[in-house]
């Protein structure tokens, strides 16, 4: 079976304890800049990022945009944001906890993108 390269799923395992999580926003936009569906997925402290009110202090590198930026970018252009239900959980986030557009649903939507021939990446 080819791979289509239409889509990309990132997924993103640090929030704001890791540059790599602006790495990953950055990523993702150059990824819907480039004409792809992307698909990003939060786990384990990922899931923080989009806890309403967390991304008004999130700014991992000084040379990068914000990530409050970067994450309102990647929506406003058509990105999704979907997030790990058991890492929502044991944080005590509720869907309304969570930034209006994001979805917390488990690993079979992941899945059933890559089976579709989305590439992968992971931060």
């Amino acid at each position: 079976m080819a791979r289509s390269t239409e889509k990309l799923v990132i997924v993103v395992s640090r929030g704001h304890d890791d540059e790599r999580t602006s790495v990953a926003w950055s990523v993702a936009n150059g990824g819907i800049a480039s004409g792809l569906e992307v698909t990003v997925f939060l786990v384990a402290s990922g899931a923080d990022l989009v806890r309403k009110g967390a991304l008004t202090h999130a700014r991992m590198n000084p040379l990068d945009p914000p990530v409050q930026d970067m994450v309102e970018n990647f929506m406003a252009s058509g990105g999704t944001i979907l997030v790990c239900p058991p890492c929502a959980k044991v944080r005590g986030y509720e869907n309304e906890d969570l930034i209006d557009g994001v979805e917390v649903v488990g690993s079979p939507a992941i899945h059933a993108l890559i089976k579709d021939g989305a590439a992968t990446l992971s931060f």
